[in-house]
């Protein structure tokens, strides 16, 4: 009797041991990464535009070597590459792309089996007879049906619409460095334009001043030129504003802080012109193939699929086999037991009606989106047109005043007209450079507009291949 009950003894152990090696074999360990308000401050301030890291993300997406560094010049093509490369919009599409695509692993995921082990100790054995049984048991899952390729196939369009999400954010990301990019070039052309006409106003309200003096002008308007002089001056110190207001609007849709911008040469060659609009048709279906939200959405709609058949396999049960060994007192014993669950009271009409309804949602919502994009397309089209009209009616007006100057400063050559005749042609001429450069400027609002609609660029040129999905700082640049 003692001998068994020791041979029961020496058994617990290397069982207990051996269980415990199947648990903690293969499994992940914890590492913090704590995350410190003051560190990642300083980490932002600490940004620059002369970082060697953004200089090798220059040159892997323009395919060219640059020198010297930093840049001298920085125009849009590269600033749009700066953002991709600093803004934390990309960093959490990433990191959403990443965490929907961690779940392919759980989705592939199979059923672990139950090991069981039930000793059991008999008070009142026969003599000769061990007081233990000993039990060991399994239970083997096996999904039917093929629940893992459809949990599989959602992961994969989840995942996928999750990518196409990084490609929303980065022509988000783009379309606020535009906006930024085309105030600033607004607000420095109307400053210069407005200097210019202080100065022409200045010189008249000189001329006034002295023709008042000898009584060849009169007193109101010499007035009406002071008042026009101090609303330019006005009017100079509100550009002068936006232009500050914009160059920060600017280091924030980068991603960089404002310091950073201390210094930087920009260049506009990309607006000098406004380009020719696009046909109805090729907008069509530039946008409704290619724009990356309608893609996702479509994504979405195919995982729905999936989801629904999913659902509609979990009607069809899963097998559970329990094989077992008892040691009885002596006596082996061996069993093969076999499970399954019996759909009596449902077979899962629930999720399976769910599952149909979130297909339907996700249906409903990509012919929303795709009505909601034609709509915005036409207006943006129909919107640049016009600006695009005004805009030749503008250049119209600006040409005729530099014909008049022209005309007014040959006569002044030739003495058939004063000085101040002429100071007033120059006037009307920078005011009508002033007005084609606000219509210039609303062209070009409705020309971002377009390209929004379109989630596309409209000059080819300003098109870049960029691999958006890919983290393009190193890893300890995010954790310091």
């Amino acid at each position: 009797m003692r001998a068994e009950e020791g041979l029961v003894e020496r058994m617990k152990l290397p069982v207990v041991i051996g269980l415990v090696m199947v648990l903690l074999a293969g499994c992940a360990t914890y590492r913090p990464r704590p995350l410190e308000p003051a560190w990642t401050a300083a980490a932002f301030e600490a940004r620059t535009l002369d970082n060697p890291g953004l200089k090798k993300f220059l040159e892997t997406n323009l395919r060219h070597e640059i020198g010297p560094w930093p840049l001298r010049s920085w125009d849009f093509q590269t600033l749009t590459l700066a953002a991709f490369y600093y803004h934390p919009d990309l960093d959490v599409a990433r990191a959403r792309w990443g965490t929907v695509a961690a779940g392919k692993i759980t989705a592939g995921e199979r059923p672990n089996p139950t090991a069981g082990f039930t000793p059991e100790h008999h008070s009142e054995a026969p003599g000769g007879i061990s007081s233990w049984t000993l039990g060991f048991n399994l239970d083997i899952p096996i999904e039917t049906a093929g629940k893992r390729g459809y949990r599989l196939a959602q992961a994969d369009h989840l995942s996928e619409a999750a990518r196409l999400n990084i490609a929303t954010a980065a022509w988000q990301v783009r379309s606020r460095l535009e906006a930024a990019f085309f105030d600033l070039f607004t607000a420095g052309k109307t400053e210069a334009l407005l200097q210019r006409e202080e100065t022409v106003q200045a010189e008249i309200v000189r001329l006034l001043e002295n023709r008042l003096s000898v009584g060849d002008a009169s007193l109101p308007d010499m007035t009406q030129a002071r008042i026009a002089l101090e609303q330019t001056r006005l009017l100079l110190v509100e550009a002068r504003k936006q232009k500050a207001t914009a160059n920060a609007a600017l280091a924030s849709a980068i991603g960089v802080p404002l310091a950073a911008m201390d210094g930087i040469h920009l260049t506009f060659n990309m607006i000098d012109e406004a380009p020719p609009s696009p046909s109805p048709p090729d907008v069509r279906r530039q946008a409704l193939l290619n724009r990356p939200d309608l893609l996702a959405l479509l994504a979405e709609y195919e995982a729905a699929q999936a989801a629904l058949r999913l659902e509609v396999a979990k009607q069809y049960p899963d097998l559970h086999l329990g094989p077992g060994y008892q040691w009885d007192q002596g006596d082996n014993k061996w069993s093969l037991g076999f499970s399954v669950t019996l759909p009596l009271f449902n077979r899962n009409e629930g999720p399976i009606a769910e599952a149909e309804a979130r297909r339907a949602e996700t249906a409903a919502r990509f012919v929303q989106l795709q009505a909601g994009v034609i709509g915005e397309m036409d207006q943006a089209l129909a919107g640049y047109r016009a600006s695009l009209d005004k805009l030749g009616a503008a250049d119209a007006i600006l040409s005729a005043r530099k014909a008049w100057q022209n005309s007014v400063a040959a006569q002044f050559k030739a003495g058939e007209a004063d000085r101040l005749t002429l100071t007033s042609a120059q006037l009307e001429l920078e005011t009508a450079a002033l007005a084609r450069l606000e219509t210039f400027s609303k062209t070009l609002q409705a020309r971002r507009a377009l390209e929004d609609a379109l989630q596309c660029p409209l000059t080819p040129a300003e098109s870049l291949q960029v691999n958006v999905e890919v983290t393009p700082r190193p890893e300890k640049e995010h954790d310091q």
